[in-house]
């Protein structure tokens, strides 16, 4: 089949020049995306950069193909080249074979056994967080919850390490970073080349996250201990072909990448999780009392997880309901055919998750919120929480482990109650997340058969 005899992709209206699409996803993104669905089919051809055409997948099977079947032949495409230029090449941002390798590199961070040493320090920092709520005040949730993440990814990668003084300053620049790299994604690269205070502040926090790690590295290098936490993972690390390790500069392109692509993600659950159980006594009842059951008492760990059923169909449920990638993009390096479509070599891919997870030809009733549609253990082709193939997210199982210790921890402790008649719309950054979140604290009288 020629080109010319192919059935076209047709082009969303509204587009402007030099801006594309950029202005209708910056005002409403998620909008925008949701308009695509209703008013095109399989594909839609977007412009978010002069002279690139960006193909939107929208039918479930294609997404699969892409991901799966097309995986290992395509780039991963302006998004995560654009955190390439911004963070580092990580393993997060490498294509290929050249991902491939970084992969198995770094797979000893993300072993069962790396993450079940992280545990402890998942549950005593979310324990910590919580006992600082003042009950009977407003907590803004979201807030805290990114907090929280940091706070546990800094621990976990560098229990060992950083002084309590480093712990915060750490902590302050991944913040700046994280909420910057979203905005910088989506814009013209010429954007971030104006002498901006926000693009000053960006490049000042990235520069001292750098810096921090560096030090790092080098004392933990010349001390020759092993601290247990990531980073002494990650200096053991040994690529298998050269036998080489991973250098101060790769190990800082992999922490930075790992904050900003882990925990606005996890805190973004973790919000939605506890704003629905909140919402729906009988399913927050429902996690109380198995808690009650598996744990008796005790402080959940890792071996408690696989027992926690009905907890972890709450997670996924929420990743379905709520999950956090709005557009995810890939790129063709040869001659592709997607279905029936031949795509030319240079073609931008995206599919956005959030969307897709909502069609409704793959979840009846797709705007409830409904634990017990897992409860049979079966998963449609169109749910892809953490990607598929080859690509498919390296830290899926650090980011379960850590929703499911930090509810475990939160529920038993505290009970958060939202405003009456606050409905919370989602908005999307570098990732979607709900807009103001705020619930009033309240301590837990007490835990059925605790």
């Amino acid at each position: 089949m020629t080109l010319a005899a192919l059935p076209p992709i047709p082009r969303a209206s509204g587009s402007l020049p030099v801006l594309g699409h950029a202005l209708q996803l910056l005002r409403d993104n998620l909008g925008f995306i949701a308009s695509l669905r209703a008013n095109y089919g399989p594909l839609v051809e977007i412009t978010l950069q002069p002279g690139t055409r960006t193909v939107v997948v929208q039918d479930p099977a294609l997404v699969r193909t892409m991901l799966v079947d097309l995986g290992p032949s395509l780039d991963k495409g302006r998004f995560f080249e654009k955190m390439g230029q911004l963070l580092g090449d990580s393993v997060v941002t490498a294509a290929g074979r050249h991902h491939v390798r970084k992969r198995r590199l770094l797979q000893s961070a993300f072993t069962p056994d790396a993450i079940a040493r992280y545990v402890d320090t998942m549950r005593e920092e979310t324990a910590a967080a919580v006992g600082g709520w003042r009950r009977g005040r407003v907590l803004d949730v979201h807030r805290a919850m990114v907090g929280l993440s940091l706070d546990v990814l800094v621990k976990t990668v560098f229990s060992g390490t950083l002084d309590e003084t480093a712990f915060r300053r750490l902590r302050r620049d991944l913040s700046v970073v994280m909420s910057g790299v979203g905005v910088r994604v989506m814009l013209p690269d010429w954007v971030e080349r104006l002498p901006l205070p926000a693009n000053r502040r960006f490049d000042r926090a990235r520069d001292a996250v750098r810096a921090t790690v560096g030090r790092a590295v080098t004392r933990l290098r010349a001390s020759g201990h092993d601290t247990g936490d990531m980073l002494s993972l990650l200096l053991r690390a040994r690529d298998e072909d050269s036998g080489r390790p991973l250098t101060e500069d790769q190990i800082c392109s992999e922490i930075l990448t790992l904050a900003v692509a882990g925990t606005e993600t996890t805190a973004s659950v973790l919000s939605w999780a506890l704003y629905e159980l909140a919402r729906r006594p009988e399913v927050e009842d429902r996690v109380l009392a198995e808690l009650a059951d598996v744990l008796d008492g005790r402080e959940v760990t890792f071996e408690d997880l696989p027992r926690l059923r009905y907890l972890t169909r709450v997670v996924t449920e929420t990743l379905r309901l709520h999950h956090t990638g709005w557009l995810v993009t890939r790129r063709t390096v040869t001659e592709t055919r997607l279905g029936r479509w031949v795509l030319p070599a240079g073609t931008e891919l995206a599919y956005c998750q959030h969307a897709l997870h909502r069609d409704p030809g793959l979840f009846p009733d797709p705007l409830r919120f409904d634990p017990d549609r897992w409860d049979d253990g079966s998963s449609p082709a169109g749910f892809l929480p953490f990607g598929a193939g080859k690509h498919k997210c390296i830290g899926d199982r650090f980011a379960l482990t850590e929703l499911l210790t930090a509810l475990a921890t939160i529920v038993r402790e505290v009970r958060l109650t939202p405003f009456p008649g606050r409905v919370v719309t989602p908005v999307a950054g570098a990732t979607v997340r709900p807009g103001r979140l705020l619930m009033t604290v309240r301590a837990r009288e007490s835990v059925a058969g605790g």
